[in-house]
């Protein structure tokens, strides 16, 4: 008896492990229904690939009569097709595992499938749901689970071949009937769930259905590997199913998994299946039609046809097609077509006289290339779109997708032109990689739900898929979102890239159109573009490559404005016109009353201060700080003005000193282009130079800046190093493009003020024209009055740099004054001022 105890115990260990040993993946098929080669398709196939699935497709080529099942029962034609293919299949050892195509990715490999159906100990094992489908009726018949999911789903299952088989036999369905209905129906019947030994992956080991699950569904990153983890069962499941409506929740993990992009490789699929250009004749390269839109009032138009005139492509191979709404517009658009319309194949214009809205325009130019047989990609253009990358077109080509957009962004904000999820309201969501795409820390390709603005498509797509001709129309949803619901519905991928950079997007927000030049007043809503445009292209390079000029001490010249720039700004004040008459009183300055006139225009009189300070702030500012190191300004300019010179009008200004910190002068045309100077002397034309005075934190003295397209700033300091001064010299000069007038103290007024309580207290704060001003005084403090401030007896001498030859005694004096304060050290930097 012990003996047999001992055989029989053998036999039971021995069988056991015969239960327990591995299935061989050989014996595993994939077996998959799909009528047509879409993009889900594409990468289900691909997943299936990477973890080495031998997979058996069905109903290729097969007209689809299912009816669209992720909204009302259907898919019996999987079934009758499933059914047919098990009856041909001759190998019991088979394993079968059906899964559908167009919504499914693989995260694992057969290996842990098969060991995962292997410990589930039923022959056919399906994959579960949260909630019942298609009949709620049906939800008390089924078995309850000791944890997971309870009702069944029919988007996956596996088993083995005459199990299945037998599942099948009672199929006698129309295509048009409920696949899952039929397999609940079996499922729910006790003598059958027993007979062919079913049960359901309730706890998602094997299958993941995202319908009803989605809060529990994260992505997982493994050491250069990417899974689905369902958190509240901590399960990692092999199949992930997007069934019903979680199409959108499958494309964004379909993203990652399987290893499309991980953090230690990237993107590993962003090189596959491209389109390269490179070896093609410029005759070869396929024919694009570009659609450009101007919907709206917007900046920096000319600019965008300059970039679409740089753009890499060959001309002979593009045609245009441009709608117009905005009359405002119209000039600029005349004037490309005008200067470069012949350089393209064709150009279509339609303007805002055929009064189409959004979605009209748009149908229309989609049409356009639709029944254009020579069209092979449609690429769309909104006119807001800033596209810096001369290469995007070919860039995008060679992607070889569907629909494919270029990531463009908007400054300094997480504005782009694509949502990584949309709202159950079909609105803007944003999904969890969307920041890190934004600011490039994830970078790569990748399925989005909504593109806009610009984006590029085949052409062969809208001969089928997208043949409806109303793709932008829709009663509830704006035209681009109607566009990217339709897209969507017809099971086409929508992708972004940024694995370059190509540009950004305007704000069109507060665009007015009340001037000549528009787009000066941008430099808030566009600062980036605003600078591109106005400012000088060496700028940036002006402390790195050291383009400061210092044509004499403390006076700096540095490149600032582009020609643009200058022009712009002159053509406005012409266009205003408004010149004041140069003379003496000014009532649009405080008091009235103006010391050293010029013919000139406020930046006020055209609402320009606002924008002009912040270009002081922005790009006047840092320069200063950097001369003068310690020193701040918020660039509080009381006065800002544009002033004309003319020989016949006002041909100079006279040297004078103002009240200002420090002053800036931008010469707005050019030197030896626009004029010619020849000491004092010009030609007839006109000079426009902008003047700012400026509040500052040190004394100063304002000289006058030279002509082109340059700033000079001049700042005298006390803490400034000041060169002994050539007294000797009485023909010694300044340098010229100071002042050009010989060093000679001269005056045209000396006096003595007296100041008594009773008869003139004091002086008011007051302005004078002289170039500097010499006070002494003649009584001290405390012995001869008392004073608060600067209130005492003194002598006043006001010196100017022009007038008449002063007598002998007079520059005695003036001399021995010079003398003395050149002998204090605290006051030498003054005697340069005396000097100048």
């Amino acid at each position: 008896m012990r003996l047999s105890a001992g055989v029989l115990l053998c036999a039971l260990l021995s069988l056991a492990a015969g239960d327990e040993q591995r299935l061989p993946e050989e014996e595993l098929v994939v077996v998959t229904v799909a009528t047509r080669e879409t993009d889900g398709f594409k990468r289900f196939f691909r997943s299936a690939k990477h973890f080495n699935y031998t997979v058996k497709v069905l109903g290729e080529g097969e007209k689809w009569k299912s009816g669209d099942h992720t909204s009302s029962p259907g898919g019996g034609q999987k079934v009758r097709l499933l059914k047919a293919a098990v009856e041909d299949m001759k190998d019991e050892k088979q394993i079968l595992l059906f899964v559908e195509s167009y919504d499914v990715v693989f995260a694992s490999g057969p290996s842990e499938l098969l060991k995962k159906f292997q410990q589930a100990r039923h022959k056919v094992v399906f994959s579960s749901e949260s909630l019942i489908w298609p009949d709620r009726h049906l939800e008390d018949k089924h078995p309850h689970v000791a944890e997971g999911n309870r009702f069944l789903g029919s988007g996956g299952f596996i088993g083995h071949l005459p199990n299945i088989k037998e599942m099948l036999a009672d199929w006698t369905g129309e295509d048009t009937d409920s696949d899952q209905l039929f397999f609940t129906n079996i499922y729910i019947d006790p003598v059958k769930r027993k007979s062919i030994n079913i049960t359901l992956d309730s706890r998602c080991r094997l299958f993941q259905n995202l319908h009803g699950a989605l809060d529990d569904v994260v992505l997982k990153f493994e050491d250069g590997r990417v899974r689905a983890r369902n958190v509240l069962y901590d399960t990692l499941p092999v199949v992930i199913h997007g069934n019903g409506p979680t199409k959108l929740q499958i494309n964004y993990l379909g993203n990652y998994i399987p290893n499309m992009w991980t953090f230690e490789t990237g993107c590993t699929a962003c090189h596959e299946d491209l389109r390269p250009l490179t070896a093609l004749k410029e005759s070869e390269y396929p024919l694009v039609l570009i659609a450009i839109f101007i919907q709206q009032p917007t900046p920096f138009v000319e600019v965008f046809f300059e970039r679409l005139l740089r753009l890499q492509y060959p001309k002979n191979r593009l045609k245009l097609f441009i709608y117009n709404q905005e009359a405002h517009h119209e000039g600029q658009l005349s004037s490309f077509v005008k200067d470069h319309g012949s350089l393209y194949q064709d150009v279509k214009l339609v303007g805002p006289e055929e009064e189409m809205d959004q979605a009209a325009s748009r149908n229309l130019g989609f049409d356009v290339c639709r029944k254009d047989e020579d069209c092979d990609y449609l690429f769309v253009l909104d006119i807001e779109v800033v596209l810096e990358n001369e290469e995007t077109l070919q860039i995008l080509i060679e992607q070889n997708l569907p629909i494919v957009a270029p990531m463009i962004t908007r400054v300094g904000r997480l504005w782009s032109n694509f949502w990584g999820a949309l709202s159950a309201e079909g609105y803007y969501a944003r999904s969890e990689d969307y920041v890190d795409i934004v600011q490039g820390r994830r970078v790569g390709v990748w399925s989005v739900p909504y593109l806009s603005s610009v984006y590029l498509v085949k052409a062969g797509l809208l001969r089928s898929e997208l043949s409806t001709y109303e793709l932008f129309t829709s009663s509830l949803l704006d035209p681009d979102m109607a566009y990217c619901h339709n897209v969507r519905g017809q099971g086409v991928f929508m992708y972004v890239t940024n694995m370059h950079t190509f540009g950004r997007i305007l704000s069109t927000q507060n665009y007015q159109t009340s001037h000549l030049h528009n787009d000066l007043w941008q430099i808030f809503e566009n600062p980036v573009d605003w600078q591109e445009r106005y400012i000088h292209e060496n700028y940036t390079r002006i402390m790195r490559d050291q383009l400061i000029e210092t044509p004499c001490p403390d006076v700096y010249w540095f490149p600032i404005l582009s020609d643009v720039g200058c022009n712009h700004i002159v053509e406005e004040m012409e266009h205003f016109g408004k010149w004041s008459g140069g003379a003496t009183t000014d009532n649009r300055i405080q008091g009235g009353y103006e010391n050293v006139p010029t013919i000139d225009i406020h930046m006020n009189q055209i609402n320009f201060e606002k924008e002009w300070q912040k270009f002081l702030l922005e790009y006047i500012a840092p320069i200063t700080e950097k001369m003068y190191p310690g020193y701040f300004t918020k660039c509080s300019t009381p006065l800002n003005f544009v002033v004309r010179y003319k020989p016949d009008e006002q041909p100079l200004l006279v040297p004078h000193h103002d009240a200002s910190t420090f002053t800036i002068n931008v010469a707005l045309n050019s030197k030896d282009l626009d004029y010619q100077v020849n000491g004092e002397e010009l030609r007839d034309v006109t000079v426009w130079p902008i003047s700012t005075s400026l509040c500052f934190s040190s004394p100063c003295l304002e000289v006058n800046a030279g002509p082109g397209t340059e700033l000079m700033l001049a700042v005298f300091s006390r803490a400034a190093r000041c060169p002994p001064p050539p007294w000797a010299d009485a023909s010694a000069c300044m340098t010229p493009l100071c002042l050009s007038v010989c060093l000679q103290a001269l005056f045209d007024l000396a006096f003595v003020v007296r100041y008594k309580p009773d008869e003139q207290p004091s002086l008011r704060p007051h302005h004078d024209a002289s170039t500097f001003t010499l006070n002494i005084a003649l009584n001290q403090v405390g012995p001869d009055y008392q004073v608060s401030g600067f209130s005492f007896m003194c002598s006043s001498c006001s010196y100017m740099l022009e007038g008449s030859d002063p007598s002998s005694s007079h520059q005695t004096l003036i001399k021995a004054i010079m003398q003395y304060i050149f002998s204090l050290q605290q006051s030498s930097c003054w005697i340069r001022h005396i000097q100048q």
